[in-house]
């Protein structure tokens, strides 16, 4: 039998920069795609070529995300993060500096008494990360 398929993903609600942010995210880690991106076509209510819909995983996690077409008087909080259990000391460095730029640093890349390689940032794009190497990697 194959894989279960999964049935809770994350959906990231974007203001016209979705698909940069999903090229960003999928750059940045093994076993990552683009799955599938549906465009907003002329007249059908949102902004030519923006993301009407897309799909994509980050280490084999499936994520949901659109460019909304309306302007909310909200967006991304550190109060929900992505958390990253990354496999090598290279790969939380390399998404920390990534992530980092043109973004703010919540937390400095550093040892903490529970990981070895730790980071905690919003990216420019407003979505906030953990970035973590285990204890014994």
């Amino acid at each position: 039998m194959g894989q279960a398929k999964q049935k809770i993903h994350s959906f990231l609600m974007f203001e016209g920069n979705a698909e940069e942010a999903i090229k960003t995210y999928t750059s940045l880690f093994d076993e990552s795609e683009i799955i599938n991106i549906t465009r907003y076509e002329a007249n059908q209510g949102g902004k030519e070529g923006s993301v009407m819909h897309a799909t994509f995983s980050i280490k084999g996690q499936e994520f949901m995300a659109i460019d909304s077409n309306v302007q909310h008087a909200f967006t991304f909080t550190p109060a929900i993060s992505l958390f990253v259990t990354c496999d090598s000391e290279e790969e939380v460095e390399q998404a920390f500096e990534k992530l980092s730029q043109d973004g703010e640093v919540l937390m400095p890349l550093g040892a903490y008494p529970f990981s070895t390689k730790y980071g905690w940032i919003n990216d420019r794009f407003g979505v906030s990360w953990q970035l973590s190497l285990p204890i014994n990697t």
